[in-house]
């Protein structure tokens, strides 16, 4: 037995650039990430929820009254899950529908034995909704059509329809269909949501869900508008951001609608509609008249009476939502963000209230900044720059005004619209070709272990499919993305912001995830699936829980994996730094591992004869938490060791391992 001993050392993190013979950190990994620049295992993972309807595209998580509530959007609505704070056991999916006028019904079933026929001025029947009225056409005796000419109001998405016979000719039954598209909202494959939580204090007077359905998973410069919708918090219906309703008093002949409070939300451009109201009126100013609440509309009423009039600040964008507390700011193409008065959201027109264009390219993620004494703050992504929103009250004049926009970089970019993060106050991003941050000024983000890896692999047909979480236990920033031919993630990147290192997940199942949140009151991450599963539909994983994969009954081992780099350097043989090694194989002949382990594991002894040979690996040699020691005989000219840990319950965090190595044999060519 060999007197030398060393201890293996090796930098952290998984050296995917260049080549394995020049690496000074791990070469190959799987499921393992690095605390205090040693090797562990990741977490395990279970499927607290196993009937999501569709891919999640964009998710949001928050607490209140003891309970958490998960909600993902998909390409057809969105779903919420009710839990305790611990341990994701609960209840769901809850739908939460957009309101609002109708656009299309849907048909489920035509029904038989209708009269053949075509009927008009037909009103549909509902669970919620009044003024919908649709034209049915009967065929065969089956409902063949339902158009809709008059779209109603307070109508659910995805609601039931039914159409009483004797509307349509006395005769028959069956027929069901459903609301399919709002005036206000339409499903779509291409949907990608984004969500926030505000308080309206001078609306609704509640924490509110807020979501913009954008239709931006294919292309992260897609320009076409989509309204923003919001409603209470923990609800189950959504109503399009910037309308409301107000009851006025009109007179026939005359522009004029007054009205018996104040309302502050009614400024110039707001659409309305109304009994007497012709289509296409808009608000061409409101103020007070003695002492009388005064709206002059674009058009005069075509009869007179006190009614409620719905006034509509018509907000749809491209880009997404964001919440600059107590402001809700909304943007899109052409680098316009716009804000709604404090704690209001029906309100966009008062003097707190801004819209303008900022770049000339799309603004496509915003997210709070710590402002100081400027706050509230924000930063916001537009294709090629980064730009600062701060609120800073000046007066000029007699005009007062409220935000500043700083251009904090024209010369950058972005992945896509759900790869920025912040963690720390500190803001991390994907650009197109590098990974940045900004702390005040836009910088790059050094990458020296896997920024090939990322970008030569990245499915860039995809990419607005790139995400991002976080896992503040461990340091980590994961970034999810499609490797190679995937249509969805199968991968991802992980940058260790307490180590300095950079991994990634070696395309293990659990990084098959399409959306998530990170931990908040809430203590694990919860990120979805986005594969069907034996259900049909698909799975809400709560990771960072125990060290398998369980999913119903199944209890499935993780694997998890780490290999060295080329260890001739360690004793002064091939590979070392200090020129010249002598050109003799490195002889293995003990390891005593250093283990917080569960479970057994096994090493493998692999290396070349050259730095572009193949790899000669051993049989695996089988450790438990007891094994003192692993005696072999092996030698390679360039040695690497592989651990791994494929146990039901398995687990480790290696320490300080000890190698007991030699020079072999003098040959420098050959294989073992």
């Amino acid at each position: 037995m060999t007197a030398k001993v060393v201890t293996l050392q090796v930098g952290p993190g998984i050296q995917r650039d260049g080549t394995q013979f020049a690496s000074v950190s791990y070469v190959d990994g799987k499921w393992v990430r690095f605390q205090y620049s040693r090797p562990r295992k990741i977490g395990g993972y279970n499927g607290s929820f196993l009937n999501a309807t569709g891919i999640s595209r964009g998710m949001i998580m928050s607490a209140q009254d003891g309970l958490n509530y998960v909600i993902s959007g998909y390409n057809n609505g969105i779903e919420q899950w009710t839990t305790d704070n611990d341990n994701a056991v609960g209840f769901g999916p809850t739908a939460i529908e957009p309101i609002g006028s109708v656009s299309t019904i849907g048909i489920t079933t035509q029904g038989s034995g209708y009269t053949n026929g075509t009927y008009a001025g037909v009103s549909i029947i509902t669970s919620v909704g009044t003024g919908c009225i649709v034209t049915v056409t009967v065929s065969s005796n089956l409902v063949f059509s339902v158009v809709v000419t008059s779209g109603g109001v307070n109508y659910a998405h995805n609601a039931v329809v039914t159409i009483a016979a004797a509307s349509i000719g006395g005769t028959g039954s069956g027929f069901v269909g459903y609301i399919d598209n709002l005036t206000t909202y339409a499903p779509n494959a291409n949907t990608l949501w984004q969500f926030d939580i505000g308080y309206d204090e001078l609306g609704n007077g509640n924490n509110n869900l807020i979501g913009h359905p954008g239709q931006n998973l294919v292309d992260i410069s897609s320009s076409v508008n989509t309204r923003p919708l919001f409603g209470p918090f923990t609800g189950t219906t959504l109503t399009p951001v910037g309308v409301f309703t107000a009851t006025g008093t009109r007179t026939s002949g005359l522009a004029t609608v007054t009205f018996a409070t104040t309302i502050a939300a009614i400024g110039a451009g707001v659409s309305v509609t109304g009994t007497g109201i012709p289509s296409g009126t808009t608000v061409k100013s409101a103020l007070e008249v003695a002492g009388v609440w005064t709206a002059t509309l674009s058009a005069n009423a075509t009869s007179s009476g006190t009614g409620v009039l719905t006034f509509d600040n018509n907000i749809s964008v491209s880009g997404g939502i964001v919440m600059l507390f107590p402001y809700l700011f909304a943007y899109g193409n052409n680098g316009l963000i716009a804000n709604c008065a404090a704690g209001d959201f029906s309100n966009w027109t008062s003097a707190d209230s801004n819209q303008n264009n900022v770049s000339s390219t799309k603004v496509v993620k915003g997210l709070p900044l710590r402002g100081g004494t400027t706050s509230p703050a924000g930063l916001f992504w537009t294709l090629d720059s980064v730009v600062r929103v701060t609120y800073a009250p000046t007066t000029i004049g007699t005009a007062t005004f409220y935000w500043k926009y700083d251009l904090i970089t024209q010369q950058s970019s972005i992945l896509s619209s759900a790869c920025v993060i912040e963690y720390d106050g500190i803001f991390y991003w994907i650009g197109t070709d590098r990974f940045l941050t900004y702390n005040g000024v836009v910088q790059e983000l050094e990458n020296k272990q896997n920024n090939n890896y990322f970008f030569d692999n990245l499915n860039y047909a995809q990419r607005q499919k790139v995400w991002v979480s976080k896992v503040p236990r461990w340091g980590e920033i994961w970034w999810f993305f499609p490797n190679g031919d995937s249509t969805e993630c199968n991968d991802c990147i992980i940058y260790n912001v307490r180590e300095k290192c950079w991994y990634d997940s070696g395309t293990a199942l659990g990084a098959r995830r399409s959306a998530g949140v990170f931990s908040e009151v809430f203590r694990r991450p919860i990120w979805a699936g986005n594969e069907v599963n034996t259900a049909g539909k698909y799975t809400l994983w709560q990771h960072e829980t125990g060290t398998n994969r369980v999913y119903t009954n199944n209890v499935d081992a993780i694997e998890s994996m780490v290999e060295t780099n080329v260890l001739g350097a360690r004793a002064g043989l091939v590979g070392s730094v200090e020129q010249p090694g002598d050109n003799v194989w490195t002889r293995i002949e003990r390891i005593e591992p250093d283990f917080v382990q569960v479970g057994a594991m096994d090493v493998v002894i692999t290396g070349k004869s050259y730095a572009d040979d193949v790899d000669d690996p051993s049989d695996p040699y089988i450790f438990d938490p007891d094994t003192l020691k692993i005696d072999m005989k092996e030698q390679r000219r360039e040695l690497r060791l592989r651990f791994t840990s494929n146990t039901q319950n398995g687990d480790y965090f290696m320490g300080r391992t000890l190698l007991s190595i030699d020079t072999g044999d003098v040959r420098g060519t050959g294989n073992p």
